[in-house]
């Protein structure tokens, strides 16, 4: 009779995943060398710079929120235009900022600034619903600018500046219906 051969185990081969070896080699590095890799990483992608604001809520003064907003206004309504008419991808996370940025610099007294920011998102919001399939980023664009219409409706501007804004608004709408029923409302406030 044959000699039943034994199971050898096998060998487990010691993959690791590339997450796991490079979370060990960040392990092992000082706080500053990650501090510095990450401005690094945040200088050179600004969707990372986004990322990091929102994470830790990184505080700046209103000239820098003021800039920081009109670059994730043109990050946020960029697309190709090769894709125009389909439902082409879009920068979710810069409305977010942008949205975060408004409620910040309107706490900050600076109501009047992020109404020009506002008339700025609308002109260049509308155009990428225009040229979108479905408008999918029309929700997101919304969300910003009722909170700048929710703080007109309760600052005590001057109710000819309220009534100009809402009219330069609605112009600046390429597709006639960005928070349409809110600017009317505001309007005859």
């Amino acid at each position: 009779m044959p000699k039943r051969l034994k199971k050898v185990p096998k060998k487990k081969t010691g993959k690791i995943s590339q997450y796991k070896r490079l979370q060990k080699v960040l392990a092992k590095c000082k706080k500053g060398e990650l501090i510095d890799v990450i401005v690094e990483f945040a200088k050179a992608d600004r969707s990372i710079m986004r990322q990091l604001q929102m994470q830790f809520d990184v505080e700046f003064p209103p000239e820098e929120l003021i800039a920081q907003t009109n670059i994730a206004i043109s990050d946020a309504t960029d697309f190709d235009e090769r894709f125009m008419n389909h439902n082409f991808d879009y920068d979710g996370e810069s409305y977010t900022l942008i949205e975060k940025n408004f409620t910040k610099l309107i706490k900050a007294g600076h109501l009047r600034e992020v109404m020009e920011l506002s008339l700025e998102l609308m002109r260049q919001g509308s155009y990428q619903v225009e040229c979108s399939d479905e408008g999918l980023m029309t929700y997101d664009i919304e969300d910003c600018l009722k909170i700048v219409i929710k703080a007109i409706h309760k600052s005590d501007l001057p109710a000819d500046d309220v009534r100009s804004w809402c009219a330069e608004m609605q112009e600046k709408d390429r597709v006639g219906f960005i928070c349409e029923k809110e600017l009317q409302a505001l309007k005859i406030k």
